[in-house]
């Protein structure tokens, strides 16, 4: 039997529920390939600030480093204190620089499209979210101002704040062989890459200069260019033509949020944020404080995270059957929670314990 050592990050608010819903429904399938877990359970979040000081414990890290592999509950954002994410600190400080995020519609979803599975590559570390930024009217502004104005025809006015946008080769490169790998690995058959390139020819221009070099290597894979704006409107339109997407840092951001609502919403969105030494699996929703306690939240997100999670580690088989058991739950629509019922206020919507129960049922008839 194989064991595989991994961090369990229960996170804060409804984290825990989902978290526990998840561990017991990731037994039932690894179970069902002959595999166990090792669960290393370390604190994140809100619930720890008082006593730890940071919701990010330097042991958590120091966990995950040593397992290289997480699955996490959502974790709520600290208001004027500690970091400003914690989800963005664990990136930063493991460089999981590939967002990975597929959305699939499965029968019996609530969601005004069929025929959607695309998977979204996202650039973690770069563009405008890296953070570089200067506030309006500080000396530290008007002195970028100063310099950039006299090596342009274009001025900035003066009261401007300034993000600045960085893409670099190596950044580039990285996340784009990243998709088409991915792409390969999971039977795809096409990567989109989706920029701005015409009008932000030294950034986004860069991003697909790179990928068009990328895809000599990957002779098997379809490479398409697309813009970001054609391409919203491409996915709304035709979404059966769209497969693996890779995208600098914002435009991911936008486009994960897009494609998840067209297969019915974040909470049925997984997620993975995978760099060299970690990857660390989580739903891509938020953490739902005041619905904490009261076993009403969805766990589909957090267990298709989970279900992404031994794919990584090539329990291929154990992620089919995850899959398939998930499927059929929603399908039958029998014991599902509230948000997957016809109409929310369906009286016969069950918990969120109770619908780990019924996928845990299903794994049950498929040990071998």
């Amino acid at each position: 039997m194989t064991t595989h050592e991994v961090t369990l990050i229960p996170g804060d608010g409804t984290g825990p529920e989902l978290t526990e819903a998840t561990r017991r429904v990731l037994e039932a399938a690894a179970a069902t390939n002959g595999s166990s877990f090792n669960w290393d359970r370390q604190d994140a979040g809100v619930d720890i600030m008082e006593t730890a000081g940071t919701p990010l414990p330097e042991a958590t890290l120091e966990s995950v480093r040593r397992t290289g592999l997480a699955i996490k509950g959502p974790i709520t954002t600290p208001i004027g204190t500690g970091f400003r994410s914690v989800n963005v600190a664990l990136r930063y400080e493991l460089d999981l620089y590939a967002c990975i995020r597929p959305c699939k519609t499965y029968a019996g979803m609530r969601t005004r499209f069929d025929k959607v599975d695309v998977v979204i590559v996202r650039e973690n570390t770069e563009d405008l979210y890296a953070g570089i930024e200067y506030e309006h009217d500080t000396p530290d502004a008007n002195k970028v101002i100063e310099f950039l104005n006299p090596l342009q025809d274009k001025k900035i006015r003066e009261h401007s704040g300034l993000s600045i946008k960085p893409i670099s080769e190596f950044g580039s490169e990285r996340i784009i062989r990243h998709a088409f790998d991915y792409a390969r690995a999971n039977g795809r058959t096409r990567v989109h890459c989706v920029t701005k390139s015409n009008i932000m020819k030294f950034t986004d221009g860069l991003f697909l200069s790179v990928f068009r070099e990328v895809a000599k290597d990957f002779a098997d894979i379809e490479p398409w260019e697309n813009l970001v704006d054609a391409t919203c409107m491409g996915l709304i339109q035709r979404p059966e033509e769209w497969d693996v997407l890779v995208l600098p840092n914002l435009y991911g951001d936008i486009l994960s949020d897009l494609t998840a609502g067209m297969v019915g919403g974040l909470g049925v969105a997984p997620g993975a944020n995978i760099g060299t030494k970690a990857a660390v699996f989580e739903a891509t929703h938020g953490s739902a404080p005041k619905y904490k306690g009261q076993n009403k939240v969805n766990p589909t997100a957090m267990i298709l995270s989970g279900m992404m999670m031994l794919r990584h580690i090539e329990e291929t088989q154990a992620a089919d059957n995850l899959e398939r058991a998930v499927s059929e739950v929603i399908e039958e629509g029998k014991s599902v929670t509230y948000d997957l019922k016809p109409h929310r206020d369906d009286p016969t919507a069950v918990g969120t314990s109770q619908y780990a129960d019924a996928i845990i049922e299903k794994l049950e008839g498929m040990k071998s």
